[in-house]
């Protein structure tokens, strides 16, 4: 559906809303706000989640939910609160580095699982966010993990620039060690795998050879050895 630049006027969210309502209406108006004045209004509804994820600022899942009632699919666009200690332009270039994935999805042609192809890699190039792997210039523009960086005076910081003024603000973010000095760490007592292709995660005993079900069901699909990340000590309440 197309929105009318003139229906979207302010992102002040009002002293009735509950915190849920407020952090998840601030992501939907500026997903709205970015595919109007990114994407002329051509991308469909998705459901936004908030999703902590190892190693990633956010991740698309095409047709990840289905209507229980109509079963109309529904794409999942995940942004992680434990990176939201950046600044909100930041944030919001990751929210549209995941909506450049939409709009392939929508109107493009979706390279495998998880990789980020020249067509995707030209979109963001259009809409003002240069990819990288590194996160910096000089980074390659292609492949299975990519970040990007903002290109100074380009569509996306224009953009930006009209919703920060009016009065956009993004309000929450994870709780850190660093913020709470009495919570204490613990070593956790299973390894995280993670699929390099499509994200998804698992736990098991150290030194597990895992395959991802996501991405090789029923003898389909793409053999992807999960990888296991390095120990880490996990964060418990005093």
């Amino acid at each position: 559906m197309s929105l009318d630049r003139t229906q979207i006027v302010s992102y002040e969210t009002t002293m009735h809303d509950t915190i849920t309502q407020a952090e998840y209406k601030a992501f939907q108006h500026a997903y709205d706000f970015f595919n109007v004045e990114l994407f002329a209004g051509t991308l469909p509804n998705v459901l936004v989640t908030l999703q902590r994820h190892a190693k990633a600022y956010g991740y698309f899942s095409p047709e990840r939910f289905v209507g229980r009632a109509d079963k109309e699919a529904a794409h999942e666009l995940a942004m992680n609160p434990d990176h939201f200690g950046r600044t909100d332009e930041l944030i919001l270039s990751t929210l549209v580095h995941e909506m450049a994935h939409v709009w392939q999805k929508a109107h493009g042609k979706m390279p495998r699982r998880g990789y980020h192809d020249k067509q995707w890699a030209a979109k963001m190039k259009e809409i003002g966010l240069y990819p990288s792997d590194s996160g910096a210039p000089g980074g390659k523009e292609t492949g299975q993990n990519m970040s990007h960086y903002i290109i100074e005076g380009g569509a996306f910081a224009l953009a930006f620039a009209k919703l920060q003024a009016t009065g956009f603000k993004l309000r929450w973010r994870s709780l850190t060690a660093t913020d709470d000095p009495t919570r204490k760490k613990k070593k956790a007592s299973k390894t995280k795998y993670t699929c390099p292709s499509c994200g998804a995660n698992a736990w098991a005993k150290p030194l597990t050879a895992l395959i991802c079900g996501e991405c090789y069901e029923d003898d389909e699909g793409e053999i992807c050895v999960m990888e296991a990340e390095e120990p880490e000590e996990t964060e418990q309440a005093a």
